[in-house]
């Protein structure tokens, strides 16, 4: 790209052409304040107003956000006139805005509270009558709140771009203008999946997970048996709520915290992942050499799920028949844990730890309740882990790190680590297939083709003589393509990866918040890396396993020897697998 001269403050740089004036004066060492600067790219350009600079030359302000550099280009970014209307600008979202920031959960990571910090902003400078409220919430996964939206369309660009779906849009017209999804619907009348993405990007409270920190507290009130597990994308993330810089690993923080916490047992949902790969092998394995429907996808991801049996209730019988890691492991946990150690299932509380919010939704379908009672209990986000240990006025960073709990459960291997990222489960599940077929273990143990962050990966492996091809993508925009191929008679492979979120759940609608301006010690390019450095410590932890191959879990070995017989057994099936039905993406509303 060509370099161009421009002027800001008076000082001369020079700069690629085609960035903006935005991108052009971060580079130059000026952060313009603003409502976009620190996202991934994603809002309703230049409506906020609140990044206005002055061009000399130009006919009044301009938004930095839009406005492209250009040869001599001359900036003024502190002028009177242009702090004053920056000012303005947040002063008048205030206006429309539930100004309830004591109570509102995103309280420490709201960015109009910040815009409004560094321009000046005043409340109550402009008074009079406020949009039309609406409370969504209906789902157990996600509140829509819109007395808390700025209209800048985050939301509606993160779930076209990471889903190629649009549940969320600008609705009705002028000052009644409001983000939500068709004709100001519920979530739960909508194609939604439940991912949490735009909770992602909301810069303010107007998106959330549902909080259940209510029910893990009634459960502990109520002397219930209180378990708890965490899934591998967890511990890559929690440090974050911390301080702590994004991909450091802190496995051990983390069980330290939560036996603090008051659980009566701390377990890691990997010894689940290492169950379910057991289970998933072997039926990849049988669909392979019984003439089964191929290929078999993954059914790991909620999301994934949700969005199988809205759009593609005709692909349903390609899903495994798999229950999720967690899912299992609640189903274990009130069963052969209950039998072992003498306690009512009744009298037991699960509760998951998790990246995803769509685990929310999840944990309610009737397909994952055993006679009448359900796997798992209550679902917490990463960011819900992070307020409770707040809450309890535990300092995180100054915790010892302890082991999990591994008494007839809880033992994992590194398989069931690298879940958290897109691929894992495929790597995971290959190096048992790997074995299954040749009864020797693969030389490198890794499997570096499924591995990285292209939108579909694919290899063909040739395992003892059987040829089998897989695929593996993330995000449901690509998801789609590999879907369309199945539905066209003209797939090729034998078995598919699908993971909901981008990036897989190290990226989950349930993590930490990637926000630059509130993490002062990150490099600038965090946006563009923070699920490489989160993937990394999966992959770091993985290796530092004795064992990496989900096959060598003795727990689990000794858990179809005395409980379940063999995988895919018929004791297996009626407590680890689970049904799918299509779903119409809309419901009529009554």
């Amino acid at each position: 790209m060509a370099k161009i001269n421009i002027k800001i403050e008076g000082i001369s740089y020079q700069v690629e052409e085609g960035l903006t004036i935005l991108e052009a004066a971060k580079l130059c060492g000026y952060n313009i304040p603003s409502l976009c600067a620190y996202n991934h790219g994603e809002c309703s350009q230049g409506s906020c107003r609140v990044c206005l600079v002055e061009v000399k030359g130009a006919r009044g302000l301009v938004a930095s956000c839009v406005y492209p550099v250009s040869e001599g280009m001359e900036i003024v970014i502190s002028s009177q006139k242009a702090v004053a209307a920056r000012r303005a600008s947040v002063e008048l979202l205030l206006s429309n805005h539930s100004v309830q920031c004591q109570q509102c959960e995103k309280n420490e990571y709201c960015e109009l509270l910040y815009a409004a910090k560094v321009t000046g902003a005043r409340e109550g400078m402009f008074e009079g009558v406020k949009t039309p409220v609406t409370v969504d919430e209906v789902t157990p996964a996600i509140i829509r709140d819109t007395s808390k939206c700025i209209l800048c369309g985050r939301c509606i660009e993160r779930c076209k771009n990471a889903h190629g779906l649009s549940v969320l849009g600008f609705e009705k017209r002028g000052f009644n203008t409001i983000v939500g999804p068709a004709e100001n619907r519920s979530f739960a009348d909508s194609p939604c999946i439940m991912c949490g993405q735009c909770t992602s990007v909301c810069p303010t409270g107007a998106l959330m997970e549902k909080s259940e920190i209510a029910k893990v507290d009634q459960a502990f009130r109520e002397g219930k048996f209180v378990v708890v597990q965490t899934a591998p994308a967890v511990r890559a993330a929690l440090g974050e709520e911390f301080g702590m810089k994004i991909g450091t690993p802190v496995t051990g923080k983390m069980v330290a915290a939560l036996r603090r916490l008051g659980f009566n047992r701390v377990y890691d949902t990997n010894y689940a992942a290492d169950l379910t790969i057991m289970e998933e092998a072997t039926e990849l394995l049988g669909r392979i050499k019984n003439n089964g429907v191929l290929p078999m996808i993954t059914s790991c991801s909620p999301g994934w799920i949700n969005y199988a049996e809205i759009n593609y209730g005709e692909l349903l019988p390609h899903l495994s028949s798999c229950k999720s890691p967690h899912e299992m492991f609640g189903a274990i946990l009130k069963s052969y844990y209950c039998e072992k150690n003498g306690i009512d299932p009744k009298d037991m509380f699960v509760v998951s730890i998790m990246p995803c919010t769509a685990k929310k939704y999840e944990k309610e379908r009737e397909q994952l309740q055993h006679d009448g009672i359900k796997d798992v209990d209550a679902v917490l986000t990463t960011r819900e882990l992070g307020k409770l240990i707040k809450r309890s006025g535990i300092n995180f960073n100054m915790l010892p790190d302890e082991e999990f709990d591994n008494d007839i459960v809880g033992e994992y291997t590194g398989a069931g680590v690298i879940f958290g990222v897109t691929g894992g489960v495929m790597e995971a599940a290959l190096r048992t297939a790997y074995y299954a077929l040749t009864g020797k273990e693969h030389e490198l143990i890794k499997f570096e083709q499924v591995r990285g962050f292209e939108g579909i990966k694919e290899a063909s492996l040739d395992i003892n003589g059987t040829v089998i091809n897989v695929a593996v993508a993330h995000g449901m925009k690509n998801a789609k393509v590999l879907l369309e191929e199945i539905k066209n008679g003209n797939s090729k492979y034998h078995f598919i990866e699908i993971m909901g979120c981008p990036g897989g759940c190290i990226a989950g609608g349930g993590q930490p918040y990637v926000k630059p301006q509130f993490l002062p010690n990150e490099e600038p390019d965090i946006l563009d890396t923070y699920k490489q450095k989160r993937a990394a410590a999966l992959y770091s932890e993985d290796e530092r396993q004795t064992l990496r191959q989900s096959h060598k879990n003795e727990q689990i070995k000794k858990l179809y020897d005395e409980f379940l017989g063999e995988p895919n057994s018929h004791k297996a099936h009626e407590l680890l697998h689970t049904s799918y039905k299509e779903r119409e993406a809309f419901k009529v509303l009554k």
